[in-house]
């Protein structure tokens, strides 16, 4: 089986000890597609050292994650817009951008005036979105139906929404980014997943963050990515292997690889 981590962090300092270990179990558990989303220009070069040291297996995406959305927000886009001009560097998305108002609401017109540049930028570029929407899901959907462009396509990442949101996010041309919380007994997310296609979803980690049981409460990797695909499969009543197949290929599509 192959697998794809359509969302990891696996150049924070969590990974500092024990990063290329942490790689290298992540493909001898079959996840051989690792796709990496930027925070902010501080992360920017130890997420491009990660994808050189690992081409074919690592992606690169550049954008501004809303919580490092201050005042200086304008400096950091800048610096998004002339990593995006310099046609040496591939990006494969435009992420993990979005919009935040669960740790702080000071700076919400900000994200949300930065989520529009990022979408003009990705409309640009032909790439798709990778979407944060912590308590923010109608502001950001608000957001994307204003822009109508059916060119316009992505990931609603960590998503832990209704059935009507799901509906709503896929009607837009996006997938649903599912991961740890899918094991969560009261997480709810089981329930949604019935009314929704294999073919509307692909898996992710968000490592080192929301861990999947039964490694909870441990730092989340991307080698766990089996269990989450084996809760899904359960859920769905299919192989695992035909969940590992779908969104492998969804994954893939999405992000303009040849797999």
């Amino acid at each position: 089986m192959i697998f794809a981590d359509t969302h990891t962090h696996l150049y924070a300092e969590e990974f500092a000890a024990d990063r290329d270990q942490v790689v290298q179990k992540a493909f001898d558990n079959g996840v051989k597609y690792l796709f990496l989303p930027n925070i902010d220009r501080q992360y920017y070069q130890g997420m491009m050292d990660l994808c050189l040291r690992h081409p074919g297996h690592c992606f690169p995406m550049i954008g501004l994650h809303p919580t490092s959305v201050k005042s200086d927000y304008q400096d950091e886009l800048n610096f998004i817009i002339e990593k995006l001009s310099q046609d040496e560097q591939r990006f494969y998305a435009i992420g993990e951008v979005g919009i935040d108002l669960y740790w702080d609401k000071t700076y919400a017109d900000e994200q949300a005036d930065a989520l529009n540049i990022h979408l003009d930028l990705a409309l640009k570029y032909c790439l798709p979105v990778v979407i944060h929407t912590r308590n923010s899901f109608d502001e950001v959907i608000h957001i994307l139906e204003e822009k109508q462009n059916p060119a316009l396509s992505g990931v609603f990442h960590c998503f832990g929404g209704s059935v009507g949101q799901a509906k709503q996010a896929i009607s837009l041309g996006f997938f649903l980014g599912i991961g740890g919380i899918i094991t969560y007994k009261n997480s709810g997310l089981q329930k949604v997943l019935e009314e929704v296609d294999l073919e509307n979803l692909v898996l992710e980690t968000d490592a080192p963050w929301l861990t999947p049981v039964p490694f909870r409460g441990q730092r989340n990797e991307s080698s766990f990515i089996p269990f989450i695909a084996g809760k899904i499969a359960e859920i769905k009543k299919l192989p695992v292997e035909e969940v590992a197949r779908i969104t492998t290929e969804n994954a893939l599509k999405l992000f303009n690889i040849k797999g």
